[in-house]
């Protein structure tokens, strides 16, 4: 694209320069780029303020053609170039050109491509629904997230979420939704052995560490490897439905060696076969693999301590090893946790 947008500038300045602007909102895009980047590009490129607003879903965005965040603005003035988000809604995107545009020129394409790459953007991470809140702000969750976007812009971010430059924070990982963040008062200072609230709504959820507000990104990546940790819950996929980072320790070694979608290692195919075996298998084992003892796993399963050896000893035949001792334990807590990795958790950005 970089060399016909040349070609092309030799033969037609303005269809050079248009197929310049349309191949920078493509990798914009194409980079998941946030709103504020958007914009910014379009001032950049077109040597003018550049505005987006849309009330509705709590936008307001303006950047000067230093590419620096202006904040507050004056009305539209004569000359400046607008479109809608949306066929025959009001204007949400301009130009603030100071005068006539000259013949030919970038800025008719500069808002079109503006316009659309950010329909992208907020249908991503807004959808349609208004937002009612401050702090309900996904454009600045995902600049806040973001390793690559430049300090300051991550600073606004903070302030527009409410976030304090001093303040700690953790990220959260949520199956099918929008990530998120949460502010943490101080460290969080809770007894060994305590529980840690899971998160409403009771879908699967990794929790970040808390960090000062830049160091987010490193939070959210941890938040992405808890979540890989987390199960539904339920008697085909028994575990803890929030799993925070700070108690994985070494774990993330695992996960780390385990690819999301991988082929399945030679226990955790002798697991699914003991799953797709009995109803039972996959809570029994589960509960075995992490109760403090055999009692106490009958005591949680409901059953007999008789009943359950019957169980393990057929399950010790589908699986090819014993679990009843100290290592075949931690042999069926890895397969166990192994089976979660393979999953590929559902993310959303």
């Amino acid at each position: 694209m970089k060399e016909l947008a040349g070609r092309l500038a030799a033969l037609d300045p303005d269809a050079g320069a248009a197929l310049h602007v349309i191949a920078y909102f493509d990798r914009l895009v194409e980079g998941r780029a946030g709103l504020e980047a958007l914009v910014r590009g379009a001032a950049v490129l077109s040597g003018c303020p550049a505005r987006l607003v849309d009330e509705e879903r709590g936008v307001r965005i303006r950047v000067g053609p230093d590419g620096v965040r202006l904040d507050g603005g004056v009305p539209p003035g004569p000359h400046w170039m607008s479109a809608p988000l949306e066929p025959g809604g009001v204007p949400a995107v301009w130009l603030e050109l100071a005068g006539p545009p000259g013949p030919g020129g970038v800025h008719p394409m500069v808002v079109e491509r503006l316009t659309a790459a950010a329909r992208v953007v907020l249908d991503r991470t807004r959808g349609r629904a208004p937002i009612r809140r401050p702090g309900d702000d996904p454009a600045s969750v995902e600049v806040l997230l973001d390793a690559s976007a430049p300090a300051p812009a991550r600073r606004r971010a903070a302030g527009r979420l409410g976030l304090g430059n001093t303040a700690l924070a953790r990220a959260v990982a949520v199956a099918g939704a929008p990530p998120a963040v949460e502010a943490v008062p101080g460290p969080e200072a809770r007894p060994a052995g305590a529980r840690r609230p899971a998160v409403a709504g009771g879908r699967r959820a990794g929790i970040g560490p808390a960090v000062p507000v830049l160091g987010l990104p490193a939070s959210w990546a941890a938040a992405r490897v808890a979540l890989r940790f987390t199960a539904e819950g339920d008697e085909r996929d028994p575990g803890p439905r929030t799993v925070y980072a700070d108690d994985l320790g070494s774990l993330v070694l695992l996960a780390d060696a385990v690819g999301a979608g991988a082929e399945p290692v030679p226990d955790v195919r002798a697991l699914e076969r003991a799953v797709a075996a009995a109803p039972w298998a996959a809570l029994t084992l589960h509960t075995v693999a992490f109760a403090p003892s055999l009692r106490a796993a009958a005591t949680e399963l409901t059953v007999h301590h008789s009943t359950l050896q019957d169980r393990l000893a057929q399950a010790e035949q589908w699986l090819g090893w014993p679990v009843r001792d100290p290592y075949g334990r931690l042999r069926l807590q890895l397969a166990l946790m192994t089976r979660r990795l393979h999953r590929a958790p559902e993310l959303r950005p």
